[in-house]
């Protein structure tokens, strides 16, 4: 039964993706296409110049996941955070895509996967039991962290953000 609500919750959050994309522009304007307020994606995982670039894009995503979260309805603890990892990286890494330097996208869509990843491995580091996998999370963590750092300074620098 777990197995049919985590496919279940990404089915959900895939089906969900369009229509972020859909409403952008009105969420751009402050709401959704049906006139309701719209929830901003959150996008503090990105650095300040990939933020700038998606919002002069004019395609702000909108981040309503509340279907979402009743599809996570009977998930036990270690897959509700699991979920939650990839809900928190999939509408800033989807805004990215609406950049249209396609370095700049690359960049900030990354440090958005990577932040995703990292999320994820923190998942396994707490609920995890085999060795092995903890281990490939940590590496996870440690290589993807210095990576962000290094796609950021990126970011920074041609974006004039230091």
């Amino acid at each position: 039964m777990g197995k049919l609500h985590l496919t279940a919750a990404v089915a959900v959050l895939l089906a969900a993706t369009p229509g972020l994309a859909q409403n952008a522009h009105h969420a751009h304007q402050g709401g959704t296409a049906a006139g309701q307020p719209e929830q901003m994606a959150d996008l503090s995982i990105l650095p300040q110049g990939c933020q700038d670039a998606i919002q002069h894009s004019g395609m702000m995503h909108g981040n309503d996941m509340s279907g979402m979260m009743s599809g996570m309805e009977g998930m036990d603890e270690a897959q509700r955070a699991s979920m939650e990892a990839m809900m928190e990286m999939n509408a800033p890494m989807m805004a990215t895509h609406t950049i249209k330097d396609p370095d700049l996208a690359f960049h900030c869509g990354m440090i958005a996967h990577h932040a995703g990843a990292i999320a994820m491995a923190e998942v396994e580091l707490k609920y995890g039991d085999d060795e092995t996998s903890k281990e490939m999370a940590q590496k996870i963590i440690d290589t993807q962290g210095r990576e962000i750092d290094e796609m950021t300074a990126w970011v920074e620098e041609h974006t004039g953000q230091q």
